[in-house]
């Protein structure tokens, strides 16, 4: 993976690429941003960087050796830890990323941009969450005290840093602020404030921005062989997200799904005033949402707060942010925006974020659901201040 083949992000780059040709390259540094911006593509990039700038003009054989290695990220001195959990084919009692390095490769070969739910696919535990454990702490420990096998830089990627349990955080303290000579930490994170003080205080911080509309544009015209016109459009429906755009390409983002589960959840809502059959619609849609995985709801209901922000800006003539284009039948945002602003707005988003909260730590489900549909009811009817 090339600096050249990662999308926008130049003051990043330029930034990188000259603390390692000045020799002053942070022994801990944490890459923030939201999906799809780039940052694992750009901290895999970097640490092909350090791991091979030293031979680049000594040994050209060498390099072509330590650059495929790199590229089916095999490289003895670059090493991973991610979120995972057990699955049907890996069942152990304390799972840690090296036993799932497989599944980890395929995913960084078909989604270099994913995000943790296309993780969780993967690695077929959409049920289940993932987390990085304090087992992950100890095989960091024990994988880092060996000298570098190429002699150079040891790397080590965690991405998905936010899922660090406080006892792994609090183990690697010690490592992560004096690590072995040569040794480099990239922490890969999307939300920086769930990372423990501690952690983030030891790491030098780059935040990378959305990905402009210019720039998913290109990328998709050179990737996937688009027309100029088409680009656009999924670009702009992409809202800085590459990994968004992928999905729209191949027409199989989750999103198809989750509209069709929004568009009922909002129909049966409406109904629901004084109409017992349709608050038995929204009981039956809370038991089938509940079935999928925790991390499926908890990616729909963030899906919805999204839906719930577009109307509103759509209602207040904002639309130059407006990206969202339905594909229900019958359903046009035109005519459900009215319904969302100032007087349910703020309580919607709540209701919805502590629905996520409550999801994330093992909370029923359906009675969740079930619950969050029923004050919706009343919100989607209160008038605007």
């Amino acid at each position: 993976m090339l600096f050249s083949k990662i999308l926008g992000q130049e003051h990043i780059k330029s930034h990188l690429l000259q603390s390692v040709n000045h020799g002053r390259v942070p022994h801990a540094q944490l890459f923030v941003g939201p999906e799809g911006s780039g940052t694992l593509p750009m901290a895999i990039a970097y640490a092909k960087c350090l791991l091979t700038a030293k031979t680049e003009a000594q040994n050209d054989i060498q390099t072509v050796k330590k650059n495929t290695e790199i590229d089916t990220f095999s490289h003895p001195d670059l090493h991973f830890v991610f979120p995972v959990n057990s699955n049907d084919e890996i069942k152990v009692k304390h799972p840690t990323s090296k036993y799932f390095l497989d599944y980890w490769r395929k995913f960084l070969d078909e989604q270099p941009y994913g995000n943790l739910f296309d993780w969780y696919k993967i690695l077929g535990i959409d049920n289940k969450q993932g987390n990085i454990s304090v087992h992950e702490a100890a095989d960091i420990y024990s994988a880092l005290s060996l000298k570098a096998y190429q002699g150079g830089y040891k790397v080590m990627i965690i991405w998905m840093a936010e899922k660090m349990n406080s006892e792994c955080a609090n183990k690697l303290l010690k490592l992560v602020e004096e690590p072995p000579n040569k040794t480099v930490f990239i922490l890969v994170a999307e939300d920086e404030e769930q990372i423990i003080n501690t952690i983030r205080s030891r790491c030098q911080l780059l935040h990378f921005p959305s990905l402009s509309e210019d720039v998913i544009k290109e990328g998709l015209m050179n990737n996937f062989q688009l027309g100029e016109t088409e680009a656009a459009k999924i670009a702009h429906q992409a809202n800085g997200n590459y990994n968004k755009a992928c999905d729209l390409v191949y027409q199989d983002s989750e999103d198809i799904q989750f509209e069709e589960w929004f568009v009922f959840w909002i129909r049966s809502a409406f109904k629901a005033k004084g109409n017992k059959s349709a608050i038995h619609d929204l009981i039956t849609w809370s038991e089938t949402v509940a079935k999928t995985g925790r991390e499926t709801q908890k990616q729909f209901l963030q899906f919805c707060l999204n839906f719930f922000r577009q109307a509103m800006l759509l209602n207040y003539s904002a639309t130059d942010l407006v990206y969202l284009e339905p594909k229900s039948n019958g359903f046009k945002l035109e005519n459900f925006a009215p319904f969302i602003h100032n007087g349910n707005i703020i309580e919607i988003s709540n209701e919805l974020s502590e629905a996520i909260y409550h999801i994330e730590r093992n909370g029923n489900s359906k009675l969740i659901l079930t619950d969050l549909s029923i004050k919706l009811t009343r919100l989607l009817h209160k008038k605007p201040v």
